[in-house]
């Protein structure tokens, strides 16, 4: 759960066989809006822009290599063509006779908006020959050769088919990027390549990490793109920023008065800085006398289809265009006319905090890696120049070298639960590039075994397997499968899993606080900001889905539209999973007993005024002004949160209001009720007891397996022909694996004692410790 996810699928994203055909707006807006072309786009067509790039002009080169090896690394900057141009010379090639071309992307855009540019090179409709799958939207279709899809999606279809069979060519690109479900399909094809010698493998990097992951896959050929950049001019800051949304303000007005021509490229962290950006950019300069025209223009991936697409038009005569984005635009987009940078240093990374027990959103220093691409995007269409908004001495000695790969930062469990899927038992043994610490696997294990998706040893439970086609948080799909199955209300929760899988769907303008927060509170339902999403959602239906209601109630409309094609996508896949759809009308306590099923994890005992202690990990936290709860003439003694919002304290947002007894009946694991007071001893199971019942159970398991093995060779010792045979070929001890060991859900337990993990520190290279990066706020020191 945590806090919310903004960039990429960090969920593992999209059912497979039952594919969503529904939610394709992005290619529905491209449609009508073939207009919008940069200055380069319009001059050339578009075969003289294909063999401008620098990919075309190895071409032959580059399919040669492919031919004679299954694996291939191509290195190549970002702006060379690697992205677009390698599916099509696969496709021109005639490898999309024998299977699928696919190329996973590590975010959504990315994958929605190459895929566009390539069906428009081809010259064919989005979703004909050329399409895009992504989490809860698929614009494929039978005609379908090449498709773009994120990494989660192409990890989903492994699940129905291991092999991949559908595919004769995966290209994995932007490696470089070390993404979760990246490092994992890494691991996956691997394995997939040696049962199928025809499937081609090409993974595409910038110039870091090309080495590792040759070495990765044996030794696999590496093919340079040879670069076609111009020089940037580096500036840094002189002293610290004390506020980089500031710093980047007053730097973007500097170089719009003072500089030449050409648009500009802002660096920030996630929607809301950059939304604070471009309002602060659009407020100052019109305190400016007469300044020239600027377009400001903000990219992030909740943004609607026709807001994202804006970033390729091209600017008006006598514009300037400044681009405010976040790290997306560092490798996965290439937008045209880019000449100034202006990079805060900092980006938003997902990392597993064990005081929370939970993945928290937090705004981390950038690594010098990121720093260089970002510079790099300056130098595109000609020379540039980069103004970092941090010292160079914090960028010698204070930024890592490369950022710490997702997989060694964030909680596993929705990995887990797919490697589970996929029937690998041993995680230890699991060939990860770099694995992740081990600690982090057996809270993971954890966590999915009190959701009762594993069981005492590790294996996979009927309710984990039927968890796994859900592409969302394994309690979220606990949730819908309770619901189903014991509380009648799957109608209700359909609805409230869908509201919380976009963004906030409330807005507030500042110049109409007071009456926004009016317009909101008249759908509060008491005791619970779950169905109060659920209360929105069921009036803005029975309103005929209005766009005009929606802005008469301060409502995202745009986000509750998502909510409609998620809800509609969850519904399919409970339908092909025979799973019941029944509506509990107005009985509001069987929902709620329903939402402490999924989310008796994160539950939490009034501690004072406006306070709350978490249950688990004694962690303080307050309710949010937001909440429903926040209003009422009184304060419920035990609540459940969807998640966490990080400021200056910890607010739980989505909170319900339950009955302690039901915390007890439906998360035993943790909680028990005593007749006469509480012990917070005697109530809660931890995970040491978890380690404890495991391992006993995993040495009778060892135990019957070692007296099976020692009954086999006494038998075998009394074999008068065996001995014979010894005596021929002569003897040796042999130990087997595993013996002896204790084995916790698929790990030895000595093993979980061991060294330190592999790591990615300052210094770089694997081996070391993993340090966990620090969080640096806007008026930190190194900064």
């Amino acid at each position: 759960m945590g806090v919310k996810e903004d960039e990429g699928d960090s969920a593992v994203a999209m059912p497979v066989d039952e594919e969503y055909k529904g939610g394709n707006k992005f290619a529905q807006h491209m449609k009508k809006d073939e207009g919008g072309q940069s200055a380069f786009s319009k001059s050339k067509t578009l075969r003289e822009q294909r063999e401008f790039l620098p990919a075309f002009a190895v071409r032959e080169d580059l399919l040669r290599v492919i031919r004679d090896n299954q694996v291939i690394v191509v290195v190549g900057e970002t702006g060379s063509g690697k992205t677009t141009q390698l599916t099509q010379f696969l496709h021109e090639d005639g490898y999309s006779k024998f299977g699928l071309i696919g190329c996973t992307q590590p975010r959504r855009v990315a994958a929605m908006s190459v895929a566009k540019r390539v069906s428009e090179e081809m010259e064919v409709d989005l979703g004909s020959s050329v399409g895009y799958a992504i989490r809860f939207e698929d614009c494929t279709s039978d005609e379908t050769v090449i498709k773009y899809m994120t990494d989660g999606v192409l990890l989903r279809e492994s699940l129905v088919q291991p092999d991949l069979d559908k595919y004769s060519c995966i290209i994995m690109d932007e490696a470089h990027e070390r993404a979760l479900n990246t490092d994992v399909l890494m691991g996956l094809l691997k394995k997939v390549l040696t049962r199928r010698r025809d499937l081609k493998l090409i993974v595409t990097s910038a110039t870091m990490n090309a080495e590792r992951f040759s070495r990765f896959y044996g030794g696999a050929p590496e093919f340079i793109i040879p670069g076609r950049t111009f020089p940037v001019d580096v500036h840094f800051s002189r002293t610290p920023c004390e506020d980089y949304v500031d710093s980047a303000v007053k730097q973007v007005l500097a170089i719009h008065v003072s500089q030449g021509p050409g648009d500009i490229l802002v660096f920030m962290t996630g929607q809301e800085d950059i939304e604070a950006t471009c309002e602060l950019v659009d407020e100052r300069l019109k305190m400016l006398n007469d300044p020239p025209k600027l377009s400001i223009l903000p990219i992030y991936s909740q943004m609607p289809a026709e807001q994202q697409a804006k970033i390729f038009e091209r600017a008006a005569p006598g514009v300037r265009k400044v681009v405010v984005a976040t790290n997306i635009a560092e490798t996965s987009l290439t937008v045209d006319g880019i000449m100034y940078v202006v990079d805060s240093g900092y980006s938003k990374l997902k990392v597993y905090n064990p005081r929370m027990g939970m993945d928290t959103l937090q705004i981390t220093p950038i690594s010098q890696a990121n720093a260089n691409q970002r510079s790099g995007r300056a130098g595109r269409t000609g020379p540039g120049k980069a103004y970092r908004l941090f010292t160079e001495m914090a960028y010698k000695n204070e930024l890592y070298l490369q950022t710490i790969p997702e997989i060694q930062r964030t909680s596993l469990s929705n990995t887990v639960l797919l490697l589970k899927s996929l029937d690998v038992k041993d995680l230890l043994d699991f060939d990860f590039m770099d694995p992740p610490p081990q600690e982090t696997i057996t809270t993971s294990l954890f966590e999915l075994w009190s959701l009762g998706a594993l069981d005492n040893l590790g294996d996979l439970t009927p309710l984990g397997r039927k968890m796994t086609p859900f592409p969302m948080d394994p309690p979220l799909a606990k949730l819908l499968i309770t619901a189903s199955s014991e509380y009648e209300c799957s109608e209700e929760m359909l609805t409230i899993v869908s509201m919380l899988s976009v963004p906030s769907v409330f807005y507030r303008p500042k110049e109409r606080q007071e009456e926004s927060d009016a317009a909101r509170e008249k759908f509060f339902v008491p005791e619970s900001d779950h169905l109060t999403l659920l209360h929105v959602y069921t009036q803005w239906k029975s309103n005929g889905y209005s766009d005009s209601w929606c802005n008469k109630h301060f409502l995202h409309s745009k986000a509750l539209r998502r909510a409609k094609e998620v809800r509609e996508q969850l519904h399919d896949i409970m339908v092909a999973q025979k799973m019941p759809l029944v509506s509990c009308g107005t009985d509001w306590d069987v929902a709620r007993k329903c939402i402490c099923s999924g989310f008796y994890h994160q539950a939490a005992r009034v501690k004072g005024i406006g306070e709350f202690i978490n249950l688990r990990t004694s962690v303080t936290m307050q309710l949010h002004p937001t909440s429903a709860l926040y209003g009422l003439g009184y304060v419920p003694e035990y609540v459940v949160y969807h998640e966490l919002i990080l400021t200056a304290k910890e607010y739980m947002s989505t909170v319900t209001a339950v009955d302690p007894h039901w915390l007890a009946e439906l998360g035993g694991v943790f909680y028990s009720v005593k007749e006469k007071g509480y012990s917070q001893r005697e109530r809660r199971v931890t995970e040491l007891e978890f380690n404890r019942r495991m391992e006993i159970e995993a040495q009778i398991a060892a135990d019957r397996e070692r007296a099976t093995a020692d009954k086999q060779r006494e038998q075998e010792r009394n074999d008068p022909s065996r001995r014979k045979r010894e005596v021929e070929v002569g003897s040796s001890v042999v130990r087997r694996p595993g013996v002896g060991a204790r084995r916790i859900g698929g790990i030895t337990a000595s093993s979980l004692s061991s060294g330190a993990s592999a790591g990615a520190g300052r210094g770089g290279g694997g081996g070391s410790v993993v340090k966990r990066p620090q969080v640096r706020k806007r008026g930190g020191r190194a900064f």
